[in-house]
């Protein structure tokens, strides 16, 4: 199994300590870095977070969010064995030839390390400040993903759809990986996973528990197979929050699942020593 140490611009938000967090993962065995996304954060909010019991979402004004392409590219060159990814870039907010100039300049510069976790977003209040539909963002998402597919498979391409249409054009520089950025698929509802049978190279449920996750996991591998596609092209990626108490059992779990990569959440490395948890966690179960 791979380890990805997720959430990791939210902690590392200063120079130093961004920069620090990036080669301790290296260090110590990491595979990939992450950072989360949030625009703004409103004053008010009512829509429900989706991962929490009473719907209350684990943060307040004053936590950092750092533009995560920013952070994933300010590191790039201190951790440069380090894949660069998102968990979770909410696609529908952004403008998507904008973007696909961002990740290709991203990838380009990094030698082909980018990966794109995406999801269709869970807060109302944040679109519309954004001044973006919230209605049909899912099939605006799924247009969106053609089209940065598109933009990078090579020169003078063009799409025509509902929400992205454009004439022929070229963005340079081109990916490294070319057109095949990895994408993952966040969420943990019936239509993430038909999309990420659909469109996604990984998948990334928000579940923690080992019982419900190994449900996510199955009817994503059938949603596969009803789509007529190899159900191991898509790697599963999970988050180990949970099972921080007992890490062995827990990635003794995690590999009876089939889970590709373990998303370590950065927060429980946050605070006073945090670095020498992280050094001692990948001491102690990654490169053990």
């Amino acid at each position: 199994m791979k380890f990805g140490l997720a959430f990791a611009s939210s902690i590392g938000n200063d120079p130093s300590s961004a920069l620090e967090i990036a080669k301790v993962a290296e260090e110590v065995g990491f595979e990939s870095v992450w950072g989360g996304e949030h625009v703004i954060f409103p004053s008010t909010i009512e829509s429900a977070y989706p991962y929490t019991s009473d719907g209350k979402v684990p943060a307040t004004p004053e936590t950092p969010i750092p533009d995560p392409l920013i952070w994933l590219a300010y590191v790039a060159a201190a951790a440069p064995t380090l894949r660069l990814g998102t968990c979770i870039l909410i696609l529908p907010q952004r403008n998507p030839l904008i973007l696909a100039k961002e990740l290709a300049t991203l990838d380009h510069l990094s030698g082909g390390r980018v990966e794109l976790g995406i999801g269709v977003g869970w807060m109302k209040e944040e679109f519309d400040a954004l001044g973006v539909p919230w209605e049909r963002r899912g099939r605006r998402n799924d247009e969106y993903v053609e089209a940065l597919r598109t933009i990078w498979s090579g020169s003078h391409v063009e799409y025509h759809g509902e929400f992205v249409d454009f004439d022929p054009l070229t963005c340079t520089p081109q990916p490294a990986q070319g057109s095949n950025i990895p994408i993952l698929v966040g969420g943990d509802t019936p239509v993430a996973i038909r999309r990420a049978a659909r469109l996604a190279d990984g998948y990334f449920p928000g579940e923690g528990d080992a019982e419900r996750l190994g449900e996510l996991i199955t009817a994503v591998r059938e949603e596969c197979k009803a789509q007529d596609r190899d159900p191991e092209s898509v790697e599963i990626n999970a988050m180990f929050g949970a099972h921080m108490q007992n890490p062995a059992a827990g990635l003794e779990t995690f590999e009876k699942l089939g889970v590709g990569r373990v998303m370590v959440p950065a927060f429980v490395f946050a605070g006073e020593r945090g670095i020498d948890r992280l050094r001692a966690f990948g001491e102690s179960h990654i490169k053990s």
